[in-house]
């Protein structure tokens, strides 16, 4: 998820000035910088924006003692250099680790918070976030592929609530599900995984529903492809493009639409073979008003399931869903469909970091990043790539909205966050000043 540091940067900076001073001659070891960048890959394996983790870095450098930490952050690097240590060359962390579930994004946070807090000693957090990385999943293969499925199936009804798709989705969803969770073990299957899948998809509705797939193809193939299609990654891109992070932001942006790309000609490929009609939108019956909502439930749970959410985090999960939904909703009402986005993000990201302060609530990353799920510029990207590539008309149309709700998202993602900075600013300069005159 997404510009979801801001809340830890808000404490790092309010704790350095406290200790700057008094550390200002704090030790040179290397291993505050291997704690740095250990942590840079954490953050970078838990979809942060490279901004994002640059300025958690160098703001807990600087509790540390150490302002002068330069820190360089890509997608898959990140670079430190500390002039105060005599080293010939910067030091150079690679990204190597899959991508993090949210129990262990959800621990990263907390160790960062902690460390900003109490300055833990490097080698002690260092040990504690290897565990974390190295922690095997709390939930097994098959919760896991029912959370798939389930996922599958809520963005069916979500998407495209049509009664006859309900099995077909569930079907569809295991199926894939089956292929992600043995591609995340298998190296081999993860490099054609894309294709696969969505060749897999197309295949299996050939063989089950040809007629109801010669109507709608499209709509049933992507609630199931739905864990696999880059809406976070072109919606991080858009954010570090439009906060001068070029060289990341580009290339994330390429990354996320080669994926776009490969997972519509593997559906091509699927619908040449099985000799089923070009996609195109159904016009089947539709479930009633309801449908949708019980869908964003079943997106819940499966995503609580199939990401390994922290523990009595499934309320705040299903609390970030259904606000970003109806945000989504209120949003396509005003504005239309492509700046839907926009009011999605200005309402659900200040409102998350606002219930975040709750006890009992998982850090703000993890309820934005399931926020984000709802916000699906993916799918239009995939079947905008898709009807351009199979000759549909309208394709070209899709793509360009597609661009525009990423832009409008990510701007309501920087608007929404600068919104939750200044308001806690502002809340925490009234404080110290009334507390002030009281004393």
């Amino acid at each position: 998820m997404s510009l979801r540091r801001t809340r830890l940067q808000r404490a790092l900076a309010a704790i350095a000035p406290e200790h700057s001073d008094e550390h200002a001659r704090a030790e040179q070891s290397p291993r505050l910088i291997e704690l740095l960048g250990l942590l840079g890959q954490a953050l970078l394996a838990g979809s942060q924006p490279t901004n994002e983790v640059a300025a958690t870095l160098s703001s807990l450098a600087r509790v540390y003692g150490r302002p002068g930490v330069r820190v360089v952050v890509l997608p898959t690097v990140v670079l430190i250099e500390d002039p105060g240590v005599a080293r010939d060359a910067p030091s150079i962390f690679e990204v190597t680790q899959s991508t993090l579930r949210l129990d262990q994004v959800a621990d990263i946070e907390r160790l960062i918070a902690r460390a900003a807090h109490d300055r833990t000693d490097p080698a002690s957090a260092i040990q504690r976030a290897q565990e974390i990385i190295a922690a095997p999943p709390r939930f097994g293969f098959w919760r896991s592929l029912l959370g798939h499925t389930l996922l599958a199936v809520g963005f069916g009804l979500v998407m495209n609530p049509i009664p006859a798709a309900l099995p077909v989705y569930a079907i569809l969803g295991l199926a894939i599900g089956a292929l992600v969770l043995l591609g995340s073990r298998v190296r081999t299957l993860s490099l054609v995984l894309p294709v696969l899948a969505a060749f897999t998809a197309t295949a299996v509705i050939g063989l089950i529903a040809p007629d109801l797939g010669s109507g709608s193809t499209l709509s049933l193939v992507t609630p199931a492809l739905a864990s696999l299609l880059p809406g976070l990654t072109l919606t991080i891109a858009a954010v570090e493009l439009t906060n001068g992070q070029i060289i990341a932001g580009a290339s994330r942006l390429v990354y996320g639409l080669a994926t776009l790309a490969l997972l519509a000609f593997g559906l091509y490929v699927g619908i040449v073979v099985t000799g089923i009609s070009h996609p195109h939108t159904s016009s089947a019956p539709h479930l009633g008003p309801w449908a949708p909502w019980v869908g964003v439930v079943l997106v819940a749970v499966g995503y609580y399931l199939y990401s390994v959410a922290p523990k009595r985090s499934l309320p705040w999960i299903l609390f970030a869903l259904a606000l970003a939904y109806a945000a989504q909703l209120l949003g396509h009402t005003l504005l239309g469909p492509t700046l839907s986005g926009l009011v999605g993000a200005l309402i659900a990201v200040p409102a998350i970091y606002l219930v975040a302060h709750f006890p009992s609530a998982p850090p703000p990353g993890v309820m934005l990043t399931c926020a984000y799920w709802m916000m699906v510029p993916g799918t239009m990207g995939f079947i905008g790539l898709t009807e351009a590539v199979s000759g549909t008309a309208g394709g070209g149309g899709i793509l360009m909205q597609t661009a525009g709700a990423v832009l409008s998202i990510a701007i309501g993602m920087i608007i929404g966050t600068g919104l939750s900075r200044d308001t806690g600013a502002f809340a925490r300069a009234w404080q110290r000043e009334r507390t002030h005159h009281l004393s």
